[in-house]
């Protein structure tokens, strides 16, 4: 069912599919969308590349924000620690991979929450997936419906009852096939967006880490093919 049409809320926007997709379904149900990304120490940003891009094609206002967890390290993606690659899906469905960044789910919808209470709203979208995804804890439905009543009790529209949060999870029952369906409904250009943990320099997609590997089973799923570049020999 449509919202209420220049009802505003944030979204997580990582230049991403997942995330490009719920921008164009927040977009489709009448949401003036205001996205955030980070800069977070990453090891490589061409994600936040991709993400201006996606946010000026879609018209909508966008922020990068500095929190550099690479002080912490503990993840392939913020420490010199190697990407794993051509892992079979038993692999990713084992234990949690090394691509896990500690808590990050957890810290971003926190600058999230801070962004929507300041824009008095209590809508936020996140792109997070159960199904074809790497095993992160923090993408599973009872850890946002946490979040979700956690964010409640810390806020004050939440605790007064003026401005209740809502998470919205809208591909958290979706496979990446279904999401790319989906997003190629409402007109998204997969070509603006990397899945990648590790790029080359010019912005070309590995094709082996576990993101590539579930982005492209989902476009063969779907019947399609991958329009975001892909380095030699994928």
């Amino acid at each position: 069912m449509a919202q209420q049409d220049n009802k505003k809320a944030v979204l997580l926007l990582s230049g991403g599919l997942d995330s490009s997709t719920v921008l164009a379904i927040a977009q489709a149900d009448g949401y003036d969308v205001h996205g955030i990304s980070f800069r977070y120490g990453q090891r490589h940003d061409h994600e936040l590349v991709c993400a201006a891009a996606i946010a000026k094609k879609a018209g909508i206002k966008h922020v990068i924000l500095d929190l550099d967890l690479s002080k912490f390290g503990g993840s392939a993606l913020t420490a010199d620690i190697d990407v794993p690659k051509d892992r079979d899906e038993a692999a990713m469905a084992g234990n949690i991979p090394v691509t896990y960044v500690p808590a990050r789910n957890t810290v971003f919808l926190s600058c999230a929450l801070s962004m929507a209470e300041a824009l008095d709203t209590g809508d936020i979208f996140i792109g997070v997936n159960a199904l074809d995804y790497s095993g992160y804890p923090d993408c599973r439905a009872d850890y946002i419906a946490a979040f979700q009543a956690m964010a409640n009790l810390a806020t004050k529209g939440g605790v007064e009852g003026t401005l209740p949060v809502t998470i919205h999870t809208p591909l958290i029952d979706l496979t990446k096939a279904q999401i790319i369906a989906k997003g190629m409904q409402l007109g998204v250009d997969y070509g603006l967006t990397i899945s990648c943990y590790d790029p080359d320099s010019a912005g070309a997609a590995c094709g082996h880490c576990d993101a590539c590997q579930l982005r492209l089973k989902g476009f063969r799923e779907a019947g399609l093919a991958d329009p975001s570049p892909y380095q030699e020999g994928v």
